[in-house]
């Protein structure tokens, strides 16, 4: 049974994202929350949006501040929002956005909000640095202290290695695995060649680069412009190569195993910085306010695997649960978008979603049935676009939407693979 019944159907009314720009780089200085303010603020002034009928906020992060948690609520904090607007964080690491998206649409769907924007940001450039454990004992020990000489006594005992900052890593605490090191497992498990992953990147970079010189990504980006001066602004993403070719990308070296591997910075998402976000409406009110709905979300579905298996996998899972609700087949879908953690992921998502022993997991008898390549990614992935983190799943279905707008499409096919062996399907129909 589709999603919007017996609840009221969700209409996506309009997408926004900043550019996305490679850790370290052009959008180095600015926070996720700073990142997430400039776009929704945009999304507010391009739909002409009042920001009294704004009944939630809802915004994505794996990354999260230290002093601000709560992105959304700070993120809410704009001139164009009532202070008065709920808002809250949703974190289900690289499929953030989209859990803030359901989370909307949910509450749209039960009569509890009419009006919601939803997405996420990251700055991978701003991760939080840690003390390690001796550093940061010593330091409570010497706040609690009552006289000079046992603060003094509780500092004496720091050692150099105490010194040493601990950064996050990208990596499974279950397991200890870095995301690249499961990328390579799956790319051996499901005899996943180089060179098919090199020619995924390929295609990656220049179905975006397309997208970019015809305007058709360009659209959707509200332009960054730079404190302090404010004077330089970034409109348009930095990791997207148009002069790549398959022999600069089969010159790389892997990355996660140097002897055997295939997995390189190449064929591999980068880590980014960006923000997007998207406008959700009850169909009644989009209709009352005279907006034209980019599509509505006809069903979604979220799994899990475990995250020593293929960690990467689970969309396999969620995405014909997806179509069994909504009524549909993989044949119906006019355009799949698949976010490219790294080509071996993509490739072996395809594989899975045509092979009858992942099905049966799934608990359905036959495939899901094999993807056609021409409807695949048809502007890029995240392999060239980039991926911020609690973004990408913002990006994606603003994306997905406009296309098959422009293509006259009805149906759209959007999976989002994350950390701990998660996995989220969503199908889009346009009416």
């Amino acid at each position: 049974m589709p999603f919007s019944r017996p609840g009221r159907r969700v209409a996506i009314v309009a997408g926004v994202r900043t550019p996305f720009s490679k850790s370290g780089t052009a959008l180095k200085s600015l926070s996720a929350i700073e990142l997430g303010r400039a776009c929704v603020a945009e999304l507010v002034q391009r739909t002409n949006l009042q920001g009294e009928s704004v009944d939630a906020l809802i915004f994505g992060t794996v990354v999260h501040s230290v002093l601000a948690p709560n992105i959304a609520r700070e993120v809410s904090l704009i001139p164009h929002l009532p202070k008065g607007v709920q808002a809250y964080t949703v974190s289900r690491a690289c499929a953030s956005a989209n859990q803030a998206i359901t989370d909307g649409a949910d509450q749209i769907a039960l009569g509890h909000a009419d009006v919601v924007i939803a997405g996420g940001s990251e700055s991978l450039s701003n991760v939080p640095i840690l003390h390690s454990s001796g550093f940061s004992d010593a330091l409570v020990t010497a706040s609690r202290a009552k006289s000079l000489a046992r603060r003094v006594q509780a500092l004496s005992r720091i050692r150099p290695r105490d010194l040493v900052p601990v950064t996050p890593a990208i990596a499974e605490p279950s397991t200890g695995e870095s995301m690249g090191q499961s990328a390579e497992k799956m790319a051996k498990i499901n005899a996943i060649p180089r060179e098919a992953q090199d020619a995924l990147a390929y295609r990656s970079h220049r179905n975006a680069s397309a997208g970019t010189a015809d305007g058709r990504l360009s659209a959707e980006i509200a332009p960054i412009w730079i404190p302090p001066g404010f004077d330089v602004a970034v409109s348009s993403d930095n990791g997207i190569r148009e002069d790549t070719s398959l022999e600069a990308l089969a010159a790389l070296k892997p990355v996660f195993d140097r002897r055997y591997g295939s997995v390189t910075a190449g064929n591999a998402s980068p880590l980014t910085d960006g923000a997007a976000a998207v406008l959700l409406m009850s169909e009644e009110r989009a209709v009352s306010l005279g907006y034209t709905p980019l599509g509505f979300i006809r069903s979604y579905a979220y799994a899990a695997l475990d995250p020593g298996e293929q960690l990467l996998m689970a969309p396999v899972l969620a995405a014909p649960v997806a179509l069994q609700r909504a009524g549909l087949t993989l044949a119906d879908m006019d355009l799949v978008d698949m976010h490219e953690a790294f080509a071996a992921q993509v490739l072996s998502n395809i594989q899975g979603l045509a092979s009858r022993a992942w099905a049966e997991r799934a608990g359905f008898r036959e495939p899901v049935g094999e993807v056609d390549p021409e409807r695949l990614n048809v502007l890029g992935g995240s392999i060239a676009i980039g991926h911020p983190f609690g973004a990408t799943g913002a990006r994606i279905t603003t994306t997905l939407c406009n296309e098959l707008g422009r293509r006259g499409g009805q149906f759209g096919l959007m999976t989002v693979c994350a950390a701990g062996g998660l996995g989220f399907a969503m199908v889009i129909e346009r009416t």
